[in-house]
């Protein structure tokens, strides 16, 4: 039988049992090892997202597993290949998908939102949303690598460029991710943190860190950088502090990335986007080379997916599992799926 998590709304999940969907068509059935809670999940089950998500619900997206059957017409995948999977399934046909933007398709199938995901121990998908793992990765970490996928995008996007100088604020799982993404381009990070465990992880894992509430940030980057300012910050924090203090960060023709979602628009100095010709980038989800680069990164441990991993905990207790990521303290919490590891 396939056990499945389900959100039923009112920040509650149920654990369910049921046939395993064979795959049809063009499909793939995978044994899920793991599942990664993110902070989009935490919104779908503090109900802000029940007008996209159809309850019952089985959510979740960052993954790992292995094929454990194959449907006709599938080739260059075998059972017992060890997977993840890019959960963006585009129509192809809008504007954004004609102009070779398909990951923000206008009717993008966000899987794991918009349709069933992966906290079940078996999940069918369409073949083409997978994405091979190299046989010596361990699942643990491949599970971290849709999330370090979200950072690869967003570093690209920010065309940060080895020795530039690079804030992020804000040092949750995605600000950490971004942080190491960006130093391994070269870049010279500092991060901004008002949280004391999770500035202490930034710093064991080699980022300068700063506590906003303590330190002039600005005076300091500014020092930093021979008073040029960073050529890059990125906003991860959701706060309309941290949006204030981004645009005071920047350099001349400095580059503000906003990662994070602000779900009441904040006030933005549009008086210092002009005076210092400031490039506003918005970045959302990855693009299928975004997702070949995160792999690279987990398997060659420059993303140190070990330490970001706070919490494993098996299905029957995923309630928990979210509990505890909203109470803070952890980073990365992975529910135990039950599929082959």
């Amino acid at each position: 039988m396939n056990r499945s998590a389900q959100y039923v709304g009112d920040n509650t999940f149920v654990v369910a049992e049921a046939e395993p969907v064979p795959p049809g068509p063009g499909e793939v059935r995978i044994d899920v090892a793991y599942t990664g809670i993110c902070g989009t999940d935490l919104h779908v089950a503090h109900g802000a997202m029940d007008r996209r998500v159809r309850v019952p619900a089985v959510i979740g997206h960052e993954m790992a597993g292995r094929i454990a059957e194959v449907g006709a017409g599938v080739e260059g995948h075998r059972v017992g290949d060890p997977v993840t999977v890019m959960p963006l399934d585009w129509c192809g046909e809008c504007p954004a998908c004609r102009a070779g933007h398909s990951h923000i398709c206008h009717r993008l199938n966000f899987v794991g939102i918009d349709s069933p995901g992966s906290m079940q121990r078996s999940w069918t998908v369409p073949a083409r949303l997978l994405v091979p793992l190299p046989a010596d990765l361990p699942l643990t970490h491949a599970a971290l690598v849709e999330p370090t996928a979200v950072a690869v995008h967003d570093v690209r996007r920010s065309r940060l460029a080895a020795g530039e100088h690079a804030v992020v604020i804000g040092a949750g799982p995605v600000g950490l991710l971004i942080g190491t993404v960006a130093r391994a381009v070269g870049a010279e990070v500092t991060v901004l943190e008002l949280d004391p465990h999770r500035r202490e992880l930034a710093a064991e894992l080699g980022l300068s860190t700063l506590d906003p509430a303590a330190v002039d940030v600005v005076r300091h980057v500014h020092e930093a950088t021979g008073g040029a300012g960073a050529a890059v910050v990125f906003e991860v924090s959701g706060s309309a502090a941290g949006v204030r203090t981004a645009t005071d960060l920047l350099a001349v023709r400095g580059r503000l990335v906003v990662v994070a979602i602000h779900p009441n628009p904040p006030a933005v100095d549009l008086h210092r986007v002009f005076w210092r010709e400031l490039e506003l980038i918005g970045v959302r989800v990855y693009e299928r080379d975004d997702y070949a680069e995160a792999v690279r990164l987990v398997h060659g441990g420059q993303v140190p997916a070990e330490r970001l991993i706070t919490r494993i905990v098996p299905l029957t207790e995923v309630a928990e599992a979210f509990r505890a990521l909203a109470a803070g303290g952890e980073v990365k919490v992975l529910v135990d799926c039950g599929g082959a590891a």
